[in-house]
Parts: C-alpha cells; structure tokens; sequence
C-alpha cells in the first residue's frame, strides 16, 4: 500500500510586526483587554505590495529546501487560503510558475481557518492513489486586507503568514488518517458577506470585512476540536497517551486552553504560537508545524495531530507520523 509522509516543513512571516501597543493608537483597547481574552501580543502584517503568493513562495522555497528536493520533483500543488490574490487563476497557479514548475495539477482549496487540513487530505488520497508522489501543501494568508481595523473584537486577532509541507509516497504510514467536516447552517456566524457574485458593489465600498458572532464561535470551536480528537484515535486504536503533540489552530489561548482541557492532553503536548502570531488562518497550522519542527521540540518518529476550525463551518484533523 502507498502511504504519504511529510518530508520538509517551512514557514514564513512578515517582517511588520504589530504590537497590542500599536493597536491601542488606532481603537479602542489595550494590551490586558487583548490578552486576556485571546493571548495574543503581536501579528505579523503584510507590506502593501507583499501579497499572499509572496509568503507563499518564501514558505514554500523553505519546506522545499528542508525535504532535500528539486521543484521539479514536485507533481502536485496545493494552497488553502482565503485570501488569495487575484480571482483567478488560483494562487497555487501562481506560485508553481514562480517555483519555476510547468504542467502538474496545482490549485487552491477553501475552507478558511481549516483550509490546510482540508488540503493535506486531499493530497494524501492523491498520493495513495498514485495521482501523484510529491505534494506541495501551503496555508498561506494576507488576511489583514479582510479585516476592519476600526473593529477592535477582529482587528486584534488576526496576522499574515505562511506554512508550507511537503509530502512525498512512502511504504510505511506518515499520515495515519484525515478526518474532514462542514456544517453550512453556522455560515453567517463568521464570514465575509459579500463576494464576487453577490453584493460586489460592496467590495469597491470597503465594507467587505470579516464578521464573527464570538461567543458562538468559541463555544463551536472548543466542541468540535475537543470531539474530533476523540474521533481521530478511535479511527486509529490509540489512546492519548500515543500522541506525543497536538497542534490545534492557533485562533486564541482560550479556545486553546478548552480544547486540550477537553480532549484531556495534558499542555505541556499543546505546540501554541498564538500569542506571537495571532490568527493566521489557514496558515496557523503549518506555522506551528514548522516552529516545532525546526526547535526541536517535534522529531522524526513522534506522533502528531493536527487540527482546525473555521468559517463555513469547517472543522478536521490529520493524524501524522513525522
């Protein structure tokens, strides 16, 4: 049987970093007021003319180096973003000609803050059906351009950035399992209201920002991450004491702090990056992903799960091998 395995992490910041000081000169709050309720201290900010396909390259040229391969080894393309940065063609199109690669399938897949576990499932059944054996796998976002800065319960928690995966045929499992969900009834609990086909008048108007009802939110998030950790070792006979981490989506401490309290994995097994990165989106993740990876903390052998929730809704996980 034809496994996949992550072979090379990578990631990629902005280097504008915004500080809660910083906010407090632009909107009503203060660094305890953010802090208390998202553990967050500061977020990267994209330049004006740095967009999502840059962090995306920068990302990806880092997991690419640390995978010991070529971008010509690579036969598949994948970005999960929501803010990608032209209506078409596809982000991942425009990072596979500034990877230098012609030919193989490369798109984007949207599920926003979920949006890489999304894509990580749909490259592991491309390799385990042979469609493919060497997957790139981004979580890239400028998702500051989809925020209302004069909004203090969004505008102090989300960043930009990057992670990037690659995974590549193996005969023995990397990725154990993927486990994916939506529920499109919550839709207008957290969104965008407005798009290209509808009220697109609206987007010239600057009134095309994020939306979220928090508490409603924060009480999904917890359920559906703490369950789908239960979800995911049962699939796979283990217990928790199997995993040795667990990288939940890096959306605020307190959600965090729920969900292992929930799922009963003790924090010292919970990689967090929020309070430097604030939310990234789809790519909270892989940041968090390759943060560990690179300082040790995560190594070759140790098992791994990774999870996350999002607008839609959107909720799944991966358990991996690394």
């Amino acid at each position: 049987m034809i496994y996949s395995r992550i072979i090379g992490t990578g990631s990629y910041l902005p280097e504008k970093i915004v500080t809660n000081a910083d906010l407090e000169k632009i909107v009503d709050t203060n660094d305890e007021w953010i802090q208390s309720r998202s553990g967050i201290k500061e977020r990267r900010i994209a330049a004006d003319d740095q967009f999502t396909c840059d962090l995306a390259e920068q990302a990806s040229l880092k997991a690419i180096e640390a995978a010991g391969i070529k971008s010509s080894d690579l036969d598949l393309i994948i970005v999960a973003t929501t803010t990608p940065d032209q209506v078409f063609p596809s982000t991942a199109c425009l990072l596979q000609q500034r990877l230098g690669i012609a030919g193989p399938p490369a798109f984007d897949v949207q599920a926003v803050c979920a949006g890489f576990l999304f894509a990580i499932d749909v490259a592991d059944k491309f390799i385990k059906t042979g469609s493919a054996r060497c997957a790139l796998v981004v979580g890239a976002e400028t998702f500051s351009r989809i925020i209302d800065w004069t909004d203090r319960t969004t505008c102090v928690l989300f960043g930009d950035g990057a992670g990037a995966v690659v995974l590549r045929a193996a005969d023995e499992p990397g990725i154990y399992s993927t486990h994916l969900h939506s529920d499109g009834k919550y839709k207008d609990l957290l969104c965008v209201p407005v798009g290209v086909s509808r009220n697109f008048k609206q987007v010239n108007s600057g009134s095309a920002f994020t939306t979220m009802e928090g508490g409603e939110v924060f009480r999904w998030a917890v359920t559906a991450m703490s369950d789908i950790v239960d979800e995911t070792l049962d699939a796979n006979r283990m217990s928790r004491d199997d995993i040795d981490w667990l990288i939940p989506h890096q959306a605020n401490i307190r959600i965090i702090n729920a969900v292992g309290k929930r799922a009963k994995i003790p924090p010292e097994k919970v990689i967090v990056t929020v309070e430097r990165h604030g939310n990234t989106s789809a790519a909270s993740v892989p940041l968090a992903l390759d943060e560990a990876v690179r300082d040790g903390r995560i190594k070759p052998g140790q098992n791994v799960l990774i999870e996350g929730f999002g607008g839609g809704f959107t909720w799944g996980s991966a358990l991996v091998k690394m």
